[in-house]
């Protein structure tokens, strides 16, 4: 009686996965089709009205974006960093001097601490 009930319970298990294999590809193809058809309701609005498509500006602006700060910025690029040494100017280099020194007030703190000097 035992081995009767284990192959029912095989069959009644494959049954039910085979139920919710065939239920995932049902809702995997109908996300599919509802994404084809929102495409081609956005490509045919798009054509209507004679602007481009939101996606498509959206992608060629990042598309565009990423080629202006990224370029020059891999070895062996296309867009060469040889060339790019051409771009940099050397300036000539002057010294700073030092502010003339404060008199200071009967609080007021010594040493490095620039803070002691914004506090007041």
């Amino acid at each position: 009686m035992n081995g009767l009930f284990d192959f029912f319970g095989r069959v009644l298990r494959g049954v039910l996965r085979l139920v919710l294999v065939v239920a995932s590809l049902i809702f995997v193809f109908s996300l599919l089709l509802a994404a084809i058809v929102v495409m081609l309701g956005v490509s045919l609005w798009a054509l209507v009205t004679g602007r481009k498509p939101t996606p498509a500006v959206v992608f060629s602006r990042f598309r565009q974006t990423s080629q202006r700060y990224t370029q020059g910025v891999w070895p062996g690029s296309a867009a060469g960093g040889a060339n790019r040494s051409a771009d940099v100017v050397d300036v000539e280099a002057t010294e700073v001097p030092d502010a003339p020194a404060q008199r200071r007030e009967p609080g007021a703190r010594s040493g490095p601490d620039t803070m002691a000097r914004v506090l007041r």
